[in-house]
């Protein structure tokens, strides 16, 4: 109920005010299991996902959300729970296979689950490599994989912007459902995850335009970080 209630009020104003375009909703069956594997630009990325279809879609989100304190950690547990977001514990060795446990058992409900394969949000606006869960998901659960391509949030929430810029143009783009249902006996084949991962990278950059980068983001966040402190230390030294 949550959900239908931010999606018919906080949708309109998020299409006015961010001029959103959507593309191709239709190829996203109207009931039943479905992986929505999507880039990511942007932390307002899983805001305008779910508003750009009539069900719901769940993510994921860190567990810190839902234990706020105060009448900020309410509400953002409140508006949390109402956009379908799923907690999941990211720390410790445990992570991957707690998100992969949390979106089986999304798919098995027969919902929408929503996954980012690059792992985390692009540093630059390109597209990086994909980590093999989207993979895994679809193969396992036999649902359709839809891939998905949300166009330029990074430049209305630039790294560190909490309110994204009004009037930005915003695309939302779904591609055709892929059907890796066939490949369940490989569902934990190295060689056939890469395989099914690049496929799903493949088509998400064919929907979004973005230049290819064939390493993890992360690996590249942890050398701009890393960077970033060496330069610091270095003005540092010069005082």
């Amino acid at each position: 109920m949550l959900y239908r209630i931010l999606r018919y009020t906080l949708g309109p104003i998020l299409r006015l005010c961010y001029r959103v375009e959507i593309e191709g909703a239709n190829n996203v069956p109207r009931e039943g299991a479905v992986v929505l594997a999507s880039n990511h630009l942007a932390v307002v990325d899983s805001f305008f996902t779910p508003l750009a279809l009539p069900r719901n879609v769940h993510f994921l989100g860190k567990a810190e959300y839902f234990t706020g304190k105060g009448v900020k950690g309410a509400f953002v547990r409140w508006f949390m729970k109402g956009v379908g977001t799923i907690p999941v514990n990211r720390s410790g060795g445990r992570a991957a296979e707690a998100a992969l446990e949390a979106g089986l058992k999304t798919l098995d409900e027969g919902k929408i689950f929503g996954i980012y394969p690059e792992g985390t949000r692009s540093p630059d606006g390109r597209l990086y490599k994909g980590r093999t869960g989207a993979a895994r998901l679809a193969i396992i659960s036999g649902a359709p994989l839809v891939p998905m391509a949300v166009i330029d949030t990074h430049k209305a929430q630039p790294m560190g912007k909490v309110i994204p810029k009004l009037g930005a143009r915003i695309g939302v783009k779904f591609g055709e459902p892929l059907d890796f249902s066939h490949l369940r006996d490989k569902a934990n084949d190295r060689d056939t995850l890469r395989q099914v991962t690049d496929q799903i990278i493949t088509a998400i950059q064919e929907l979004s335009g973005q230049e290819y980068v064939d390493v993890y983001a992360s690996v590249v966040k942890a050398q701009l970080a890393a960077e970033q402190r060496q330069a610091q230390e270095g003005e540092q030294a010069g005082q």
